[in-house]
């Protein structure tokens, strides 16, 4: 399969289990890259739990106070030492994410050189399934050279996804662009 070839189905295809059904997470908060988790509001509301788990900067994918969104923002962690980034990014098949893809991998590079590379990221959404994975995604096709599809194997193997078919799109163009861009 070459890299002008991944199709939706495709995709969809590494993001169903056996029986063909989409799985819900099965945590609040999944670490799917070294030092990157993938979570929901329930973890990104609980500065005492991102404490524990040493998360260092925060990437909300769903900024903004509607119900499909988590209304936190930079005074919400004041104080925490927790830097934070937001996106206001909404769940639907026609909402362009791409606008967003280089500023998400450039925030989650810059959390995990901290430090010395001590830095840990945590990216969430409203439910920690399709906003903020497919951020994720894009920052491991961006910065770390991988594939579509291997993006989303590594991202799925550890954390119950389920981006819509308008983002996985929007990944597959991503993934010709570079695919493109790579080759010379």
């Amino acid at each position: 399969m070459s890299a002008f070839e991944v199709t939706l189905q495709q995709l969809n295809d590494l993001l169903t289990d056996d029986s063909g059904f989409y799985s819900w997470p099965t945590k609040h908060a999944h670490e799917v890259y070294p030092r990157i988790y993938v979570g929901n509001a329930f973890v990104a509301t609980n500065v005492t739990r991102l404490k524990s788990m040493g998360i260092t900067h925060i990437l909300n994918a769903a900024e903004g106070n509607s119900f499909m969104h988590v209304n936190t923002n930079t005074e919400f962690y004041a104080g925490t030492g927790i830097t934070y980034h937001g996106v206001a990014a909404s769940d639907t098949d026609h909402f362009d994410i791409s606008v967003y893809f280089e500023e998400a991998a450039d925030f989650i590079e810059k959390a995990l050189t901290y430090k010395n590379g001590k830095g840990r990221v945590y990216v969430h959404c409203r439910e920690g399934y399709s906003r903020s994975p497919t951020l994720v995604i894009a920052y491991l096709m961006l910065r770390q050279n991988m594939d579509v599809h291997s993006a989303l194997a590594t991202v799925r193997q550890r954390r119950e996804i389920g981006p819509n078919d308008g983002f996985l799109y929007q990944l597959c163009i991503l993934n010709q662009r570079l695919a493109i861009e790579r080759m010379f």
